[in-house]
């Protein structure tokens, strides 16, 4: 065998396990689809659960307490960039010389 066509039967086996992979992601999300009636919202929401990246919320005080906290964020934000951008608007203009060559 050729190095040529070993290289080509490899491409072959690397682009087939791809396609088998491919086949196997698209299965695996068609069906989970199926599951939640096909709604990608309630999906990426049960992922989203699942992987701990958010938190159900299941009384008004654990709603209140998320809202709260965001709002702090905010509120933060907010004090730190006003000064910075009072500033960048009202900083002095300097005027530039311009001096004749001699």
């Amino acid at each position: 065998m050729t190095t040529k066509s070993s290289s080509t039967a490899a491409g072959k086996a690397i682009l087939g396990m791809g396609a088998l992979i491919s086949l196997w992601v698209a299965a695996s999300f068609a069906g989970a689809l199926y599951q939640v009636n096909w709604s990608v919202s309630e999906l990426a929401r049960q992922y989203m659960v699942a992987t701990g990246m958010i938190k159900p919320l299941h009384t008004m005080v654990d709603f209140y307490t998320h809202i709260k906290g965001i709002e702090y964020l905010i509120c933060v934000a907010f004090f730190v960039a006003f000064p910075v951008f009072f500033k960048y608007i009202n900083k002095e203009k300097k005027s530039a010389l311009a001096r004749a060559k001699q």
